[in-house]
């Protein structure tokens, strides 16, 4: 009798009547003998609604306010859920994070998880009932209940796996699995049967839906075996079939056949690139450009420093376009003390990155992704890599242009 967390998106969740398709798929996995918990997302479009109302009331809602808020469409679902559970005759209870407790910081809005007590939950579960947590949410050490960010169900789901020892965590959600890369820009895109923790985890970072990143850490993290399938086929499928279906996320060490060369491409459309032009080449210029951003929670991602001239030099870094504009203002405030020439942004750029541990025992893999970028006349503004990935900043007009030339060049169709 296993343990198993199953986890189900908004567009699962999203009426009444996909509420009760999930009720009948969990109530399938219970009848097979495991023992169930449930983490899922608000209705589709549900947040974003809760949101919208509060920036009716305030322009920049307050992080605390905004929480207690947006964490009241997770509580609809899992009564919901409890509900239709219920109803089909099966033992159900739920909890708001809060209840369980789902321990977090006080980052309202972007909270992370510190403890979970599951002390409740296996008291529930060895009672024969299915338990329904919100995700997204939490409380911090003064009662306070906390968010996650957008995506924070799938780090709940796995954070709570982990604290519980499951067997395995599902993500059910409205793709069947991952793919080399995103089959609306490129058609030939192949769902892939397994993918490794790191090319996950980097693939996430970067710019992949799927999965938010901090549930691809916990799961590296834990060893917690986690799957990608979908929700929306027949919740009574036959049980075997399903779960070996979607795309299982594992260790390399676990895999025995000799690993692609790259596994798959990720892109982001929402990049921003500032430079910091003339400014006093010493030691700490780093440390004084960066630390007020980091002061202000914006996170940096690329970043270049280029050789000094005169004793001056630009350091260029990018930051989601979502927290340009604060970037930038946070930057102009310490312009003086900083000694810069000028600052200067562009809001128009996007992310291209290849991904892959094949890159490890493989050559060549940079020379061909900036020889198949030149053949297609697209510029390059920064590059980062890492031991198994290579992003590169382009103009944002050209990133569908990038991303099927090189699906096509690294032969990412072909399985």
């Amino acid at each position: 009798m296993a343990l198993i967390v199953h986890k189900y998106g908004g567009t699962s969740m999203g009426s009444t009547d996909r509420i009760k398709n999930v009720a009948q798929r969990v109530a399938k996995w219970h009848d097979a003998g495991h023992r169930i918990v449930v983490v899922p997302s608000a209705m589709s479009g549900e947040t974003n609604r809760l949101i919208a109302l509060a920036k009716e009331i305030q322009a920049q809602p307050d992080p605390r306010e905004l929480d207690m808020i947006a964490s009241t469409g997770e509580q609809v679902s899992v009564g919901l859920l409890s509900m239709a559970l219920l109803a089909i005759g099966k033992k159900a209870v739920s909890y708001a994070g809060w209840q369980v407790a789902i321990k977090t910081d006080s980052a309202f809005t972007k909270a992370r998880i510190q403890s979970i007590d599951n002390e409740k939950v296996n008291r529930d579960l060895d009672d024969g009932k299915i338990v329904i947590i919100t995700g997204f949410q939490g409380v911090d050490e003064g009662g306070n209940i906390s968010t996650l960010g957008r995506g924070g169900s799938d780090t709940s789901a796995v954070a709570i796996a982990a604290a519980m020892k499951a067997d395995e965590c599902l993500i059910f959600t409205d793709v069947d699995g991952v793919y080399t890369t995103d089959p609306r820009v490129v058609s030939e895109a192949r769902r892939l049967k397994a993918i490794t923790f790191e090319e996950m985890l980097e693939l996430a970072s970067l710019g992949s839906k799927v999965l938010q990143t901090r549930s691809v850490e916990f799961a590296g993290n834990y060893r917690v075996p986690t799957r990608v399938l979908s929700s929306l086929t027949d919740p009574m499928l036959d049980l075997e079939v399903e779960a070996n279906s979607g795309t299982l996320i594992s260790f390399e060490e676990d895999t025995h056949m000799e690993q692609a060369v790259i596994s798959g491409i990720a892109f982001n459309r929402d990049e921003a690139k500032i430079t910091v032009l003339g400014v006093p080449d010493r030691p700490g210029v780093a440390y004084h450009i960066l630390g007020p951003v980091a002061d202000a929670n914006i996170e940096v991602d690329m970043i270049i420093q280029n050789q000094s001239v005169d004793g001056k030099t630009d350091f260029t870094f990018t930051v989601s376009r979502n927290d340009y504009q604060r970037a930038i203002d946070v930057l102009n405030s310490t312009k003086a003390e900083l000694g810069a020439a000028s600052i200067t942004g562009d809001a128009k750029v996007s992310k291209i990155s290849v991904v892959g541990v094949g890159m490890r025992s493989h050559v060549g893999v940079a020379s061909q992704m900036f020889r198949t970028l030149s053949e297609e006349g697209i510029n390059i503004m920064m590059i980062s890599t890492s031991e198994i990935k290579i992003s590169v900043l382009i103009d944002e007009k050209y990133m569908e242009l990038a991303v099927r030339a090189l699906h096509k060049a690294f032969e990412l169709e072909k399985a």
